[in-house]
Parts: structure tokens; sequence; C-alpha cells
């Protein structure tokens, strides 16, 4: 195929990944219509992977060009997934038929994603409704087929997302902050494996939006299903997928890990003609993830209320307030128990326990890792931070004039005017944007609305939010390993729902590996080699590679 790609120098978190591929072909793959994967469809591509040490190492592996994973596709733009699997690692073969699989979504903002004209691994692509790339996502510079995949999947849905909600800032993060994590996993010996998923933009010749939710979870799960199914065709161990996506695509790999075989879900998966096997995961890698939706407004303000928007204007504060009041009747309806012994979190002590578990930790990290000359200088211009004996203190509303600007306006997710992102996410039929808050219903300020909650709304939320798999109906067959990444300065949502998260998976006994990025904003993924090692870990995987 001679693709000869050059997909440059990507800076993740400081950490150089730079790839390079070359080709040469065995048999050019089509389309699963029967959901049997075909082991032998593969080209032979070649890439230059730089890990985060700096080390450069050579990968030849086999892809799958998209493959459509389900037998009654709504659109196989979308719903299809490639596959790269590892042969050979610095010129020593390797077996990859029993290593984890990485399935990485490029989920941004609930718009579509596609991998329908990938040519190599990283190839995934989520058409994005505007706003910049994220803190921490890596900058490429590709050429010849790296550069068309990509620029061609995001152009698919262009004319889709072009008049679709989104003024609130929702939609500006895309799954490019984890892409180096494909890479990463391939250079480590894992199979990659990209899917595709419809989104809330898209709409049929008749104008219907068929992406809405739960599409996007549902074609996610369908995905895992086929793969789960091709057990022993298809390469890597079906019973080691390791899910990962960021913002958006960090809720929906979230609610994958958390919503495993759930039957709410059946109806739809049927529809579709998903492949007849288990939809669960093993483990759960989540960056920044926009999830908890109904509750979100409440959690935004509990957080952000006391900061001006970029403008220099506090949002109003009869709305902050009110949100704020529901958000800690929920807080305590969650009879959540914080890490490290903490205690009972309710909405009076969750800063404390923010600033004790997550903040004061972060940024001990950051100012340690700095040279004295560097450290001297940051705490000069940061005088809010105390630093004594190696560790950082600091109050929690020292900290929220530290980030400064919010990020949105009240409300900030199902929005009075119905301008969010994620009203367009509960769209249905022919119509664009509905509230799904009885909060934002009550004073919608479009005309549009009855003023009430439509009556299917309820049960969307279900098949859309983790915590009711984690909450109201504990699923057993949830991911037991989960990864969890937040930017301290990322007000794009609340701090408190990844960490709500993570205090309900710890309680349940999950293994919970949960952090904050100091200073970093939406999208970042500043420790991706630390992710590809706890994947060896949870899944207790041992590379197998030959002379």
């Amino acid at each position: 195929m001679g693709i000869g790609a050059t997909a440059g120098v990507a800076a993740v978190g400081g950490i150089a990944l730079s790839a390079n591929a070359s080709s040469g072909s065995k048999s050019s793959s089509s389309s699963s219509d029967t959901l049997v994967f075909d082991p032998d469809a593969y080209t032979k591509l070649t890439k230059s992977v730089t890990d985060t040490e700096g080390t450069k190492h050579t990968v030849v592996y086999h892809f799958w060009k998209a493959i459509t994973y389900v037998a009654n596709p709504v659109d196989a733009t979308y719903q299809s997934l490639i596959v790269s699997s590892p042969v050979e690692i610095d010129g020593k073969a390797v077996d990859a038929s029993n290593a984890p699989i990485l399935l990485a979504n490029s989920v941004g903002g609930y718009l579509p994603s596609s991998v329908s004209t990938a040519t190599e691994v990283g190839g995934g692509g989520s058409a994005m409704g505007g706003g910049a790339a994220p803190s921490g996502a890596p900058s490429t510079s590709a050429s010849t087929s790296a550069s068309t995949s990509a620029s061609t999947s995001a152009a698919a849905s262009a004319s889709a997302s072009a008049s679709a909600p989104g003024a609130n800032g929702n939609t500006n993060a895309t799954g490019g902050a984890t892409s180096s994590n494909q890479l990463l996993a391939l250079a480590a010996g894992y199979v990659v494996i990209e899917p595709g998923a419809r989104g809330r933009t898209l709409k049929n010749s008749s104008g219907e939006y068929y992406g809405t939710a739960p599409a996007a979870i549902v074609d996610l799960k369908a995905a895992v299903r086929y793969i789960r199914s091709n057990k022993g065709r298809i390469p890597g161990n079906v019973e080691r997928i390791v899910s990962a996506g960021t913002s958006a695509g960090g809720a929906l790999s979230s609610l994958l890990g958390a919503s495993g075989d759930s039957p709410i879900y059946d109806k739809y998966l049927k529809a579709l003609g998903a492949a007849d096997a288990s939809d669960a995961i093993f483990a759960t890698g989540a960056w920044c993830p926009i999830t908890d939706l109904e509750h979100a407004d409440g959690a935004y303000e509990w957080n952000w209320g006391a900061n001006d928007l970029s403008t220099g204007k506090l949002v109003d504060q009869t709305v902050s307030k009110a949100l704020q009041a529901q958000f800690a009747e929920y807080q305590a309806g969650l009879k959540l128990r914080g890490l490290g012994g903490f205690g009972p979190l309710n909405a009076r002590n969750l800063d404390a326990y923010m600033v004790e578990q997550y903040l004061e930790p972060s940024a001990t990290t950051y100012l340690a890792a700095l040279s004295d000359s560097a450290r001297a200088t940051y705490l000069k211009a940061n005088t809010f931070i105390t630093w004594s004996g190696g560790k950082a203190t600091f109050t929690w509303a020292d900290f929220l004039t530290h980030v400064g600007a919010r990020k949105k306006d009240t409300p900030a997710f199902d929005a009075f005017d119905l301008s969010a992102g994620e009203n367009n996410e509960f769209g249905t039929g022919t119509t664009l944007a509905r509230h799904f808050t009885a909060y934002g219903a009550k004073n919608d300020s479009t005309g549009l609305s009855s003023k009430r909650v439509p009556s299917d709304i309820p049960a969307k939320l279900d098949l859309m939010n983790p915590m009711y798999h984690l909450v109201e109906k504990v699923n057993p067959n949830r991911s037991k390993h989960w990864w969890i990444r937040l930017g301290t300065k990322d007000s794009d949502t609340a701090l408190t729902v990844a960490a709500n998260l993570a205090a309900r998976l710890d309680n349940l006994g999950d293994d919970v590996n949960h952090i904050y990025y100091w200073d970093e904003g939406h999208g970042a993924n500043t420790d991706p080699g630390d992710f590809i090692t706890w994947i060896a870990q949870v899944t207790g995987h041992k590379a197998k590679r030959g002379k």
C-alpha cells in the first residue's frame, strides 16, 4: 500500500511521541456482514514510537481496516472499528494472542466518531463542534494517509454538527488527549482496538436525529460484544479489555465499565443485531469524564459558583444557589465515604476532602518535580501555597481564586435556552434539543418546552449515567479496576464528578487509581506511560517476545 506516513512529534504533558509508518500488505480487509472476524484480512504496517523515557521503538503490526461490528447498522460509517496487533517490536517477534486489548474511543462532546477511513493505529476521529484543542492534547504534523484519515473522519460529520447546540462550551473536548495511549499500548505489545460510535448531531434525510442518547453507549457495547464473540479469531485476550476515553469519551468509558451486561440496553443491542456475547469489560480508563449529567449543574455550581466568567461577571447567583442546594441534597443521598479514611462526604465537607485527598497531593507532586529555582519562582508567583516539609498546603477558597474564570455560564449543562451540547444529546426525532432536568425545564426560556421533563428522559438518563449502575442498581458485572484522571483547572465540569465516581467505586471495594493533574485543563493526559504500566499490572500481562 505504500503508506509512508510521518506523524511527526506529539507533545503529551511534556512527553515526546514520534510516529513514522511504512507498510507492506498481505490482503485487504472488508466490512464484516456476518460478525465473524477475518484474521487474515490485515495489512502489515511499521510504526516508530518514542516512549515516555525517550526510547524509540520500531513496531511492526497487523492492521485491520474498518469492520462493521453490528449486523443491522444504522450507519456503518460510525458503527465500525479498527484493529491493530503488534507482531514484532525492535526486531523481536511478539505474540499478542493473549495480550490486553486497549479499547480506545475518540468521542468528544457526545459527537459522532468514525474510523471508516482510518489507515493506521490512532486513526479514529471525532467530529467537533468547535473549540480549541484540550490542554495536554498531542499536536501532530501528519502527512499522506495519517493526516487524510484524521481529517476525513472529522469531515464526515461536519455538516451534521454545523448547527448543533454547544454554546456553553460543552463540545470542545476531543479524544486526542489520550491518542498517545494507542501508540504506547502498541509499543508495549498490547492489541489496540478503536471503535467509532454515533453522535448527537447525526440526522437522516427526514431530519430525524439518530445519534442522540443512548446511541453512543449502545454502539460501544456492541463493539465489545463483537470483540468478545470473536474469541480465538481476533487478536488479544477478550477477557482483558481495557477501555479509554476523554471528556464525553471518558464518560462513555466510565459507563461502559459500570454497566457491563446490564439488561436495560438489551432491546437497543438486539435492534442493531449486536453479537450474542457479553459487553462487560475488565478495566476502565477515564480522563475528565463529563457524566452524571442530571446532577452536573448542581455539582458545577457547588464547585465554581463563586468564580467569575471570563467577562469578569458573576453568573446569576439566584440560579447558582438553587442548584447548589439541589447538589447538597443529592450528595447527602449518595452516602459516600471518602478515600483514605476521610469518613462520610457531604456538601459541607466536600471542599476539605477535595483539598486533602486530591488537590494538595497534586500540587505537592508538581512542585516536588521542579528544580529548586523553578519551585521558588512558582511559589513566589502563587503565594497562596505554603510549602513546608516537602508538602503543599492551601485553602479551597484560595484554590478557586487560583483557577480563575469558570468556563461555563449557569446552568452549565441543561441550559435554559437549550443551547448546551447536552440538550442536543437528549434530543429525539426531529427535535434538536430537550431539557433533561426538572429545574431546566421549569425555567425554560425558549417557549418550546412544556416546562416538564419529557416522559422518556428518566430512562435515558439511567442509560447514560454510570452512577445508576453503581448506586441505584449496583452492577456485579462492572469493571473492578479504574484509572481516573482530571486536571485541577478543568472547569468544563465539576471536580467533584470524578471524585464521587471514585469514592463510590472505592466504597464498593473496587481498585481505584485516581489523581488530579496540577494546573492542567480539560483533556490533559500527563502520565500515559503510567497508564500503560497499570494495564499490565491489573491484567497480569507479561509480554511474550521472541529472539
